[in-house]
């Protein structure tokens, strides 16, 4: 049987942690940040988890770890 592929747009952005959490960054960080609060951005470069049966989804687009 040939290996599985990986999704590549997923694979850029999430990974999966050594529990097996998926992990992502926040959205709105990347640019038009000059008017945007310090607080906002400091929140914005702490990543995130994605949580329930999309986990499930983007673990097996992974490459079905």
């Amino acid at each position: 049987m040939p290996k599985m592929k990986s999704n590549r747009s997923i694979a850029k952005r999430f990974r999966v942690t050594k529990k097996g959490k998926v992990k992502r960054y926040r959205a709105g960080g990347s640019h038009l940040n000059s008017h945007k609060r310090a607080s906002r951005k400091r929140k914005l470069r702490k990543s995130g988890t994605i949580q329930g049966r999309q986990a499930v989804t983007y673990r097996r687009m992974l490459g079905g770890i």
